[in-house]
């Protein structure tokens, strides 16, 4: 595959690293670091290239994209993303209310995930008429009935099932095998979608499969919409009318400096995933997460120290594993860029951050232009499962959040202070 065009929107001109004509040493100057600086432009970019796939694929095939709010959470990105038409796929009533504050029109193409959904949960969902709950357990099930009966609500829901297909992902990432805690056996569908019927307060109207994140390959996603089809096939012929597919995300993107074009993986995608739904009269959901938003983000962080020990080399940030835990937590790969170019050698070092534990790393013998003390560098690709991941470890507050688009920078989430992060406390 060949690159047509960089996936990433932070390119150097005249030698400093900029996203949408906005150049991020003034950023960090006005704002400070760590910081995160995500491009509008190119998130809104993605959405448009997974609309237009499937308008090209299946010209008759009703799609609506529901972006995974746990990839990041942003009040402004949520709103960005509904006034494009997208929906919302939320895993908690936090993330719903997230979604009731910045847009508040798009509450009716809201899916619930998650395994373990609380009462109160399921009440504001049923007050905020979302458009599915995805099930993952018969004790949900009861619990939703009775929840919706309580109410006077009708829950529309889909089960989420597992349809037993590998994945080649990080662990920590793969849902779709048996051995994994999410989702009801495919094979025990039907009998569990029989008995939800049954119950008063629901209306089976979907199916729902999820396999995994960062997944590159087409096929697996194929695979497991085939079987979703044969079962929603047996279950029409039961009577259950299901209008709802729902295929999950974890398209995944290239984090490294290898070939990578998105707009050709995505019609790839497209291609697949209509072929499978031909014909078959119901309403795709997609819920895209990492893809959207990763590549339109990065970090921004200042070099504090470096130090020789023995052989290793170590660059020292004032950024650290509580603002971006992916590589600790995954030992994912972050590209990592200086912000202003130089002339120096290249040189081998462990790029780390200040908090007290050996796992506070963003690089391991990463080879880079030398940096030296008060040099800004961007950690990219880190829009998805970066600020949503975030942490207090070390009583370190949160860095700033900055929205650039049209080539004018906003800030959307100012930086913590010492006296909010301990605000609820009491002594």
């Amino acid at each position: 595959m060949s690159t047509t065009s960089s996936p990433r929107p932070f390119v150097y001109v005249q030698d400093r690293l900029a996203v949408s004509g906005v150049d991020l040493t003034a950023l960090a100057a006005e704002y400070g670091t760590p910081l995160y600086v995500y491009s509008a432009d190119a998130i809104r970019e993605r959405a448009q290239m997974l609309q237009q796939a499937f308008a090209a694929a299946a010209p008759a095939l009703s799609t609506t994209l529901c972006y995974a709010v746990k990839a990041n959470s942003s009040l402004a990105i949520l709103k960005l993303l509904a006034g494009m038409g997208c929906g919302f796929d939320i895993v908690s009533g936090g993330e719903l209310e997230r979604v009731r504050r910045a847009a508040p029109k798009a509450l009716g193409r809201v899916v619930f995930s998650g395994v373990g959904k609380q009462a109160w949960e399921m009440d504001a969902a049923l007050e905020a008429g979302i458009l599915l709950f995805n099930v993952e357990s018969e004790a949900e099930l009861e619990l939703l009935s009775a929840r919706a009966v309580a109410l006077q609500k009708t829950a529309r829901i889909a089960l989420r099932v597992n349809p037993d297909v590998f994945a080649e992902t990080h662990p920590y990432i793969s849902t779709g095998l048996s051995a994994h805690k999410f989702g009801i056996a495919i094979a025990r569908a039907r009998e569990v979608y029989k008995h939800a019927a049954s119950l008063p307060g629901l209306s089976p109207e979907g199916v729902s499969v999820h396999i995994g994140s960062q997944i590159r390959a087409v096929e697996p996603f194929g695979q497991a919409l085939q079987r979703v089809r044969a079962l929603v096939e047996e279950l029409r012929s039961d009577g259950i009318d299901i209008q709802h597919v729902d295929a999950g995300g974890g398209f995944g993107i290239e984090y490294g400096n290898g070939d990578f074009d998105p707009a050709a993986s995505v019609a790839s995608y497209a291609a697949e995933l209509s072929r499978v739904m031909q014909g078959l009269d119901a309403t795709l959901l997609l819920e895209p997460g990492r893809f959207l938003v990763a590549q339109a983000g990065a970090l921004i962080t200042n070099v504090l120290y470096t130090k020789q020990n023995g052989d290793k080399h170590f660059v020292i940030t004032d950024a650290a594993m509580n603002d971006l835990i992916r590589p600790a937590l995954y030992q994912a790969h972050h590209e990592i860029w200086p912000v202003q170019k130089s002339e120096r050698a290249q040189q081998t070092s462990d790029i780390v951050g200040p908090v007290c534990e050996s796992g506070d790393f963003f690089a391991r013998d990463r080879e880079t232009t030398e940096l030296r003390s008060g040099d800004l560098v961007a950690l990219l690709d880190a829009g998805a499962y970066g600020m949503s991941l975030a942490s207090h470890y070390n009583t370190r507050v949160h860095p700033a959040e900055v929205l650039v688009e049209n080539s004018s920078a906003r800030l959307i989430r100012r930086r913590e202070t010492l006296d909010e992060l301990m605000a609820a406390e009491i002594v």
